[in-house]
């Protein structure tokens, strides 16, 4: 019996977010429970170590029974539906680490969403094959060959009903190689996989291989015509960097330009004209390169070219950066760290961005390459180069649209008007800017193009929120469908009404109270509001609280949070552990909290003593929170919303 290892992440908005503060419980397949863990700051746990069989099994074609170990992962965070993942796979030697997605709760829907993960594609002894349906309409091809940023999949066989997700590609790359082949293969073998499941789906999308026959998605992971996929599956992470490593890259033939179609198949069960997945093991165990593995499966003058990636403007420069360079490059890059820095405040923030790879650039981006599973090398090569671009779109893209939120939607009262495919105007915008935050938050919600044209495109994005949510998926937005785009779109931005105050172990605050007066000047003289100092603890006062909150994270911590006084999913993902013996405004702040919930004993002074000690843990208990003194994520967001 060997060892393997297990990490779990837990994450908002597309993985842009971490969730700290999550509680994580890892069982076998018992029910026994053996680890109890918490998120850190970048919303991961630490390592537990977990039995698992023998390498060897995994490297053995001939061994026909389960190379790995399975466990069940449970997930809770305050105000987020919690999560269990079951079938977890766990191999000898190998990390595997589950990203759980987790969204706010929403009144009325279930508490708790479960995953399944089915048995590993090679351990399944079902064949493996990769055979298209029908060609779709001549003509039907993309003209220039791009990476995209994401790709729509159907969680089904293309003509059989099911839902579709939409995905980042690098995480679709790595969640079907870590279903398709075994983590322990050496890694010139990985990389011929990866290489030849990437231009599979680059074919499928040039190709518009499903979109030209009028589906509403890019791919399927039925095996029987293209590549498992599995929903909430386990990475590994030994999958994962070679992913990162060759992600940019495709397949392609002299004097073609669409991506080579690279059929495969296990070559154990199945067999197929194009590449056997078990060979590529013996292949590379020989010491064939990943491109030999390759020209040996498919035609021998098969080359590698690079391709841009949709949504981000810069590629690659051809050359790792490392200490001492210097130039517009290494400047790009201490920009986006600087930046993934407010979502991820471990990094070091790089005080002088002047293009010359300094030691603390070195020292951000080990901590980036450490927060992300990457070689902790302090060198920015293809894998982190691509790994610092896809976060910094993604973490710009959802500020960007928070940002603009209020504007589009405007009041918070949802329309009473129907409108329908062929409508434009205003209303159209909003609904088109509503589904695209959303999408953020739920998968299986699409985007849509933001041009206030109720198109095809459109209408779809309305079924797939229709379908998410239990309306009548007519792509029709009737009122009952605005009323719910409003409340999922409010509950995500964190804009719902907040909960009032008290009560606390005392009657609260009355009116003209002294406190309340210090508190109210306090805080218009620290953040510059104009609160009426009456004493009289109201809506505004209460938001202004919330504000200095957000400022101050904004501040001491590099967050980039919308000071809108809203504790939402955005704020309580932000949040630090304040501990007794803290001194200054974020102490202050909970105090103050604390006095307007009634625990009046609590005078604030930005000093977290034993009095102010004592009130968080009888508001803890009273929450039904661990009663651990440390105002962490759950109690701030039971204290402050």
């Amino acid at each position: 019996m060997g060892l393997g290892f297990l990490t779990v992440k837990t994450v908002l908005a597309n993985g842009a977010v971490p969730i700290a503060g999550a509680k994580v419980v890892i069982k076998d397949n018992n029910g026994y429970l053996l680890y109890s863990l918490v998120t850190n700051d970048v919303g991961k746990t630490g390592i537990a170590r977990l039995p698992a069989p023998d390498k060897g099994y995994s490297l053995d074609p001939s061994f026909t029974g389960t190379p790995y170990s399975t466990y069940r992962v449970e997930v809770e965070a305050e105000g987020y539906v919690s999560d269990v993942v079951n079938g977890v796979q766990v191999f000898d030697t190998e990390e595997a680490v589950v990203e759980v997605g987790m969204h706010p709760f929403l009144e009325g829907e279930n508490p708790r969403h479960v995953v399944n993960i089915p048995p590993h594609q090679l351990a399944s002894n079902e064949p493996i094959r990769q055979i298209g349906p029908p060609r779709p309409q001549a003509g039907k091809a993309m003209q220039k060959v791009v990476i995209p940023d994401f790709i729509t999949v159907h969680l089904g066989r293309y003509n059989v009903s099911a839902r579709n997700v939409r995905v980042p590609f690098p995480f679709y790359v790595k969640n079907c190689a870590s279903s398709e082949i075994y983590p322990t293969w050496p890694d010139a073998s990985l990389e011929a996989n990866i290489r030849a499941i990437i231009n599979f789906a680059l074919n499928r999308i040039y190709t518009e291989w499903y979109r030209g026959r009028n589906y509403p998605f890019d791919i399927t992971n039925s095996t029987t015509t293209d590549m498992a996929f599995e929903e909430g599956r386990d990475i590994f992470p030994s999958i994962a960097v070679v992913v990162d490593r060759v992600m940019g890259m495709y397949l392609r033939r002299p004097q073609h330009n669409e991506p080579f179609f690279t059929e495969f198949c296990d070559g154990r069960i199945a067999t197929c004209p194009g590449m056997k997945q078990w060979g590529t093991v013996t292949l590379a165990e020989n010491g064939y390169t990943p491109l030999q593995i390759l020209r040996y499966y498919y035609p021998n003058d098969l080359s590698i070219f690079s391709a841009p990636t949709a949504s981000i403007s810069e590629s690659f420069p051809g050359v790792a950066l490392s200490q001492g360079k210097q130039g517009p490059d290494v400047h790009l890059m201490q920009q986006y760290l600087n930046r993934i820095r407010q979502d991820f405040p471990l990094i070091p923030n790089i005080e002088i961005v002047n293009g010359i790879y300094s030691t603390e650039t070195v020292n951000a981006v080990r901590t980036f390459q450490r927060i992300f599973e990457l070689p902790q090398t302090g060198i920015i090569d293809r894998a982190t180069w691509n790994s610092i671009s896809w976060y910094y779109v993604a973490v710009t893209k959802l500020a960007e649209l928070t940002s603009q939120g209020d504007q589009v939607v405007g009041s918070t009262l949802p329309p009473n008007t129907v409108i329908s495919l062929g409508a434009s105007g205003g209303l159209v915008a909003r609904l088109q800017y509503m589904l695209t935050y959303i999408a953020q938050f739920y998968p299986d919600v699409q985007e849509v193009a933001q041009d206030g044209s109720f198109g095809s495109g459109t209408r779809a994005a309305v079924i797939s929120f229709q379908n998410r949510f239990g309306l009548n998926p007519e792509g029709i937005v009737d009122p009952a469908t605005w009323i719910k785009l409003y409340e999922v779109y409010h509950l995500v931005k964190g804009t719902e009404p907040p909960i009032g105050p008290g009560p606390g172990p005392g009657p609260g605050p009355g009116a003209g109270d002294p406190v309340i007066r210090n508190i109210q000047s306090t805080l218009n003289q620290r953040y510059g509001f104009n609160l009426t100092v009456d004493g009289i603890f109201g809506r505004a006062t209460k938001t202004a609280i919330v504000m200095g909150l957000q400022t101050e994270l904004n501040r001491q911590f590099g967050r980039n949070l919308v000071v809108d006084g809203v504790f939402g999913p955005m704020t309580r993902a932000a949040t630090v552990n304040v501990r007794p013996g803290a001194r200054g405004n974020m102490t202050y702040l909970i105090q103050a909290a604390l006095y307007t919930r009634g625990y009046t004993s609590v005078i604030p002074d930005g000093v977290f003593g034993p009095g102010t000690e004592t009130a968080v843990r009888q508001f803890q208990r009273a929450q039904g929170l661990t009663a651990d003194g440390i105002v962490g994520p759950m109690t701030q967001d039971r204290l402050f919303r």
